[in-house]
């Protein structure tokens, strides 16, 4: 049984595909890489976001070089997500949700924060994580978002838009469902035999 939902942040209960794509396409203008659709960035993503960079360019990163791509995407992705806004069924899922639920996010937790408090949805979560330092997988920030609300993981439902969303949930024992509103295609969420939706409303359908 269901008693605790764990929502991811980006592309899932904030639309910002736009804003990523938007900003990774300037990061790279030096490199002279064709710009990308929301499409064509969703058939390179994947995660660490450093392993993206290294399939777009088609070598490893130089030293010292992720440091330049990360700290330039996130000047432009925070400008860009400016326009960005929830998800359309996102506060209808916060409100209709019964049990406690919290927000465990790879954004950078000083800029999530506030933004979570301006759609004045921060009642709704009894705690909210972000990262110190971008980039990794989300398998251990999960666990220790988990460990610091001493919730059961056998009870608690994570809901996100990327494979490393079910990775990070099955890591702590917990269940998943991912949706296909973020950066990751349909295919490769399906590849991983987790539930997959196309709205937040049915998500919910599987607490």
């Amino acid at each position: 049984m269901t008693k605790h939902i764990v929502w991811d942040w980006n592309g899932t209960l904030f639309h910002d595909i736009d804003a990523v794509v938007g900003a990774t396409n300037e990061v790279f203008k030096p490199y002279a890489l064709p710009e990308m659709t929301a499409d064509g960035f969703r058939a390179v993503y994947t995660r660490p976001i450093w392993l993206l960079y290294e399939r777009m360019l088609g070598r490893p990163l130089a030293e010292g070089e992720w440091e330049l791509l990360d700290d330039g995407f996130h000047e432009h992705y925070f400008r860009l997500s400016a326009a960005c806004g929830l998800a359309s069924d996102a506060e209808h899922a916060l409100m209709s949700w019964t049990g406690t639920q919290s927000l465990c996010s790879m954004a950078p937790h000083g800029h999530l924060v506030p933004k979570v408090d301006s759609f004045g949805i921060t009642r709704h979560f009894t705690r909210i994580d972000g990262v110190g330092t971008t980039g990794g997988e989300k398998a251990a920030h999960m666990t220790a978002h988990i460990e610091a609300m001493s919730v059961d993981p056998r009870e608690i439902l994570v809901i996100g838009d990327s494979v490393d969303d079910g990775l990070a949930a099955e890591h702590v024992g917990a269940r998943a469902v991912l949706y296909t509103g973020g950066m990751t295609p349909r295919f490769e969420l399906e590849g991983t035999g987790l539930p997959v939706v196309d709205t937040l409303a049915d998500a919910l359908g599987y607490a």
